[in-house]
């Protein structure tokens, strides 16, 4: 119990801390009447960045907004552990005057909206003179307001969401472009090399990698230095590039999400896959792959950046990605989609992790010592619109997009062969370079009077649609807007953080070294309700799904 203790010293602590943070510096934090000192015009903004990008201070849409506006922004940017960073920092006292792109959760948004580190953005977000854009679409549609307002009447987020989904290929139900945020994908012309058919088992698998290995295929097929070849590889618990679709041969799909794993069973009741059975098998049936050298050695350690050159040059006959041609470059002709897999037992569980367009309000936030959040919020209001989101989401109008618009009076994305021909990247590499991440509101409207949807999305959405749905038997999801009350909060601020820590580190442990045994299985299970607030946490986002539900 002594640990127990000490977090109630840790969230008493951070609760001060907070709460000392809330008196803004120069602006008023959070008490619904805004700041108009407009003298500040330069601006440093922390956002996160694709690992493909260059940067943004060469970015003409965002400097062309920023001249709009009369500002000037240092972006300092990162990929590879944003909310980590920036939660040190915010803890700190190291303030920006703006974070962007770091994916808060209404949870987190909560806590550091109320301790006052966030400001509230009601006043502003209304102001036809501040964001007429942005006012103008929560006017019309009601239910994005809604959605990004916290329990307490405050927005301390501005809305995001990318109303692109299933119904775009004509199916009767629309789900979300990211329902399955990892495509495995497998080196077709090394099996077809060795003999071997495309597996359906993870039995078969093991046989393909071992066969990957002994026949170091990296270099046979393609050259590469003698022992280079990486059977398979993935990045433990990230997001489009895990290892999670490879646990539904045992019964679980534990997408990195809300609290590491949790999900909504079919009869609505919240629950954790790290204490199934079907997880502590598949981390003990992964392990042997691990200890045997078919799996990655860095899989824990290696970043996005690292995980991608690795796979474009050649080396690795499986992994997960958001698509192939990204992924795999010169070489993605030779991939195919790896199925998920059959189990020991015969099992494949697949769940999806969301569905529908759900708005969220966690990629930019205001900090208390930004001067003049009007200034800001006017270079931000631009994002509103469907010709700027657009060069926001894919590239600007002359790179990723055709100058010309066509007869439907709509932009035209580039062709994956224009693409390459004439900056020497598939469409899927350009658009990473180019796209800056953030609050971008992409409305399903703009799809019929802006722009194109673009042909590889098409793909993606019918490849769910058509293959990846195949798969899944339960279509529930636990929603990502679910709104906690400030009690919740605090409970959430005493467990989450070390629930999640101490289930990561045991399950990277497990896969690494082997295990869990009878005994430490069920000690560990334990530990989570004794020490780490399982129960509690399970209460929580019960009932804020169940009033979730209720307000439907």
């Amino acid at each position: 119990m002594k640990k127990s203790l000490s977090f109630l010293l840790a969230a008493a602590m951070l609760l001060a801390l907070l709460t000392a943070c809330g008196g803004g510096n120069n602006a008023p934090a959070n008490n619904g009447e805004p700041n108009t000192d407009t003298s500040q015009t330069e601006f440093h903004v922390i956002s996160g960045i694709s690992a493909l990008s260059g940067g943004y201070d060469d970015n003409p849409v965002l400097n062309q907004m920023m001249e709009n506006a009369g500002i000037r922004i240092t972006w300092e940017t990162m990929s590879d552990s944003l909310g980590e960073q920036v939660n040190l920092r915010l803890q700190g006292n190291d303030y920006p005057d703006a974070v962007q792109a770091v994916g808060w959760s209404n949870y987190d948004l909560g806590r550091y909206g109320r301790g006052g580190t966030f400001i509230d953005l009601t006043p502003y977000v209304t102001d036809p003179e501040v964001m007429p854009n942005l006012s103008a679409i929560l006017e019309k549609y009601p239910k994005i307001k809604a959605a990004i307002t916290q329990d307490d009447g405050k927005i301390y987020g501005l809305p995001a969401a990318e109303m692109m989904g299933t119904a775009a290929t004509g199916a009767a139900d629309d789900y979300s472009i990211h329902s399955i945020q990892q495509f495995s994908m497998i080196n077709k012309a090394w099996l077809d090399d060795l003999g071997l058919a495309v597996p359906e088992t993870v039995e078969e698998l093991a046989t393909a990698l071992r066969a990957f290995k002994d026949n170091d295929m990296a270099a046979k097929m393609y050259g590469a230095a003698p022992g280079s070849t990486i059977p398979m590889t993935f990045g433990f618990d990230q997001w489009c590039w895990g290892q999670n679709i490879f646990y539904a041969p045992f019964g679980v799909t534990n997408w990195s999400d809300v609290c590491a794993d949790l999900r909504l069973t079919k009869d609505k009741q919240v629950v954790f896959d790290c204490v199934d059975d079907g997880y502590r098998n598949a981390i003990t049936y992964y392990h042997d792959w691990y200890a045997e050298g078919l799996i990655d050695i860095e899989v824990f350690s290696q970043d996005d950046k690292q995980y991608l050159a690795k796979c474009a040059q050649g080396y690795v006959g499986v992994a997960t990605w958001w698509e192939i041609n990204e992924l795999m470059a010169d070489h993605a002709a030779d991939y195919v989609y790896l199925p998920p897999l059959k189990g020991p037992d015969g099992a494949c569980t697949v769940t999806i992790k969301s569905a529908g367009s759900a708005v969220n309000s966690g990629q930019l936030s205001i900090t208390k010592s930004c001067q003049s959040p009007v200034n800001l919020l006017k270079f931000y209001d631009q994002w509103y619109t469907g010709e700027n989101v657009m060069q926001l989401q894919y590239g600007p109008i002359g790179v990723y997009f055709n100058e010309e618009k066509d007869a439907e009076g709509m932009y035209v994305s580039i062709t994956d062969d224009e693409a390459r021909e004439k900056f020497g990247k598939s469409a899927g590499e350009l658009k990473s370079a180019s796209e800056v991440q953030g609050p971008k509101l992409i409305l399903s409207e703009y799809y019929t009077n802006v722009f194109h949807m673009e042909d590889r999305a098409l793909q993606r959405l019918e490849d769910l649609q058509n293959f990846w749905f195949s798969y899944v038997d339960d279509f529930t999801y636990y929603p990502v807007d679910c709104v906690f009350t400030q009690s919740e909060l605090d409970d959430l601020d005493l467990y989450r953080a070390d629930f999640e820590s101490h289930v990561k580190e045991q399950e990277a442990l497990w896969l690494r070294d082997g295990g869990p045994s009878d005994a430490e299985w069920e000690a560990y299970k334990q530990e989570l309700i004794d020490v780490y607030g399982m129960n509690q946490l399970i209460e929580i986002y019960q009932n804020a799904y169940d009033r979730y539900a209720a307000a439907e």
